[in-house]
Protein backbone atom coordinates (compact mmCIF):
# COMPACT_ATOMS: atom_id res chain seq x y z
CA UNK A 1 0.00 0.00 0.00
CA UNK A 2 1.21 3.46 -0.28
CA UNK A 3 1.43 6.39 1.97
CA UNK A 4 -1.77 7.54 1.45
CA UNK A 5 -3.09 4.47 1.95
CA UNK A 6 -1.49 3.92 5.15
CA UNK A 7 -2.55 7.06 6.11
CA UNK A 8 -6.10 6.26 6.20
CA UNK A 9 -5.06 3.05 7.72
CA UNK A 10 -3.61 4.46 10.47
CA UNK A 11 -5.45 7.92 10.87
CA UNK A 12 -1.67 9.31 11.03
CA UNK A 13 -0.79 12.49 8.39
CA UNK A 14 1.90 11.47 5.54
CA UNK A 15 3.87 14.07 7.18
CA UNK A 16 3.70 12.48 10.94
CA UNK A 17 4.55 8.65 9.02
CA UNK A 18 7.47 10.10 7.47
CA UNK A 19 8.64 11.67 10.28
CA UNK A 20 8.33 8.39 12.14
CA UNK A 21 10.58 6.29 9.53
CA UNK A 22 12.95 9.64 9.87
CA UNK A 23 13.33 8.85 13.71
CA UNK A 24 13.65 5.23 13.37
CA UNK A 25 10.49 4.58 14.51
CA UNK A 26 9.13 2.52 11.23
CA UNK A 27 11.75 0.73 9.06
CA UNK A 28 12.48 2.04 5.37
CA UNK A 29 9.90 0.94 3.44
CA UNK A 30 9.97 -0.89 0.22
CA UNK A 31 10.21 1.00 -2.84
CA UNK A 32 7.88 0.86 -5.95
CA UNK A 33 9.50 1.12 -9.51
CA UNK A 34 8.00 4.88 -9.74
CA UNK A 35 10.03 5.36 -6.08
CA UNK A 36 6.86 6.13 -4.06
CA UNK A 37 6.80 4.12 -0.16
CA UNK A 38 5.26 0.85 -0.33
CA UNK A 39 3.88 -0.36 3.21
CA UNK A 40 2.69 -3.57 4.81
CA UNK A 41 -0.09 -4.63 7.79
CA UNK A 42 3.43 -4.77 9.80
CA UNK A 43 3.53 -1.47 9.21
CA UNK A 44 -0.28 -0.25 9.94
CA UNK A 45 -0.09 -2.26 13.35
CA UNK A 46 3.43 -0.89 14.26
CA UNK A 47 1.85 3.11 13.44
CA UNK A 48 -1.09 2.04 15.05
CA UNK A 49 0.86 0.88 18.23
CA UNK A 50 2.76 4.19 17.80
CA UNK A 51 -0.49 6.45 17.71
CA UNK A 52 -1.81 4.70 20.47
CA UNK A 53 1.00 4.80 22.62
CA UNK A 54 1.53 8.82 21.76
CA UNK A 55 -1.71 9.39 22.59
CA UNK A 56 -1.23 7.55 26.09
CA UNK A 57 0.99 10.65 26.51
CA UNK A 58 4.68 8.23 26.02
CA UNK A 59 7.81 9.57 24.49
CA UNK A 60 9.02 9.14 21.24
CA UNK A 61 12.31 7.76 23.10
CA UNK A 62 9.87 5.31 25.12
CA UNK A 63 8.01 3.83 22.34
CA UNK A 64 11.00 3.94 20.67
CA UNK A 65 12.35 1.52 23.33
CA UNK A 66 9.24 -0.87 23.01
CA UNK A 67 9.54 -1.25 19.33
CA UNK A 68 13.30 -2.46 19.96
CA UNK A 69 12.31 -4.89 22.06
CA UNK A 70 9.82 -6.30 19.71
CA UNK A 71 12.33 -5.77 17.11
CA UNK A 72 15.27 -7.94 19.02
CA UNK A 73 12.59 -10.92 19.48
CA UNK A 74 12.17 -9.83 22.96
CA UNK A 75 8.85 -9.60 25.02
CA UNK A 76 8.70 -5.74 25.79
CA UNK A 77 5.56 -6.46 28.30
CA UNK A 78 7.58 -5.72 31.74
CA UNK A 79 9.45 -2.54 30.17
CA UNK A 80 5.96 -1.49 29.01
CA UNK A 81 4.23 -1.79 32.33
CA UNK A 82 7.20 0.08 34.30
CA UNK A 83 6.82 2.82 32.03
CA UNK A 84 2.91 2.76 32.56
CA UNK A 85 3.45 2.82 36.42
CA UNK A 86 5.89 6.12 35.58
CA UNK A 87 3.32 7.90 33.50
CA UNK A 88 0.15 7.32 35.71
CA UNK A 89 2.64 8.48 38.60
CA UNK A 90 3.63 11.27 37.23
CA UNK A 91 0.05 11.94 35.66
CA UNK A 92 -0.90 11.66 39.05
CA UNK A 93 1.30 14.14 40.67
CA UNK A 94 0.51 16.94 37.81
CA UNK A 95 -3.10 16.61 38.95
CA UNK A 96 -1.96 17.59 42.09
CA UNK A 97 -0.20 20.05 41.17
CA UNK A 98 -2.95 21.53 39.05
CA UNK A 99 -5.53 21.20 42.39
CA UNK A 100 -2.95 23.26 44.03
CA UNK A 101 -2.75 26.02 41.44
CA UNK A 102 -6.42 25.87 41.22
CA UNK A 103 -7.43 26.18 45.13
CA UNK A 104 -4.44 28.81 44.71
CA UNK A 105 -6.29 30.61 42.33
CA UNK A 106 -9.51 30.74 43.56
CA UNK A 107 -8.11 31.94 47.22
CA UNK A 108 -6.96 34.92 45.08
CA UNK A 109 -10.10 35.41 43.63
CA UNK A 110 -12.10 35.04 46.84
CA UNK A 111 -9.40 38.19 48.14
CA UNK A 112 -10.29 39.96 44.79
CA UNK A 113 -13.52 40.53 45.75
CA UNK A 114 -12.63 43.00 48.38
CA UNK A 115 -9.97 44.81 46.42
CA UNK A 116 -10.47 47.74 44.41
CA UNK A 117 -10.42 47.41 40.85
CA UNK A 118 -8.57 50.53 39.75
CA UNK A 119 -5.39 50.59 41.44
CA UNK A 120 -3.18 52.04 38.81
CA UNK A 121 0.55 51.24 40.95
CA UNK A 122 -0.71 48.19 41.83
CA UNK A 123 -0.28 49.11 45.85
CA UNK A 124 -3.88 47.41 47.07
CA UNK A 125 -5.19 45.24 44.13
CA UNK A 126 -5.24 42.03 43.29
CA UNK A 127 -1.79 42.59 41.21
CA UNK A 128 0.11 43.23 44.61
CA UNK A 129 -1.59 39.74 45.82
CA UNK A 130 -0.54 38.22 43.00
CA UNK A 131 3.32 39.71 43.06
CA UNK A 132 3.61 39.09 46.91
CA UNK A 133 2.71 35.11 45.95
CA UNK A 134 5.50 35.12 43.49
CA UNK A 135 7.83 35.63 46.22
CA UNK A 136 6.31 33.15 48.78
CA UNK A 137 8.10 29.36 48.37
Amino acid sequence: MFIRDLSRATGLPPKTIRYYEMEGLVPPPARAANGYRCYSEADVDRLRFIASARNLGFSLDDIAEVLAFRDRGEAPCLYLLDLITKKSAEIRQRIDDLLRLESDLLDLQRQARNLPTDDVEGKACICHLVKIRAIKP
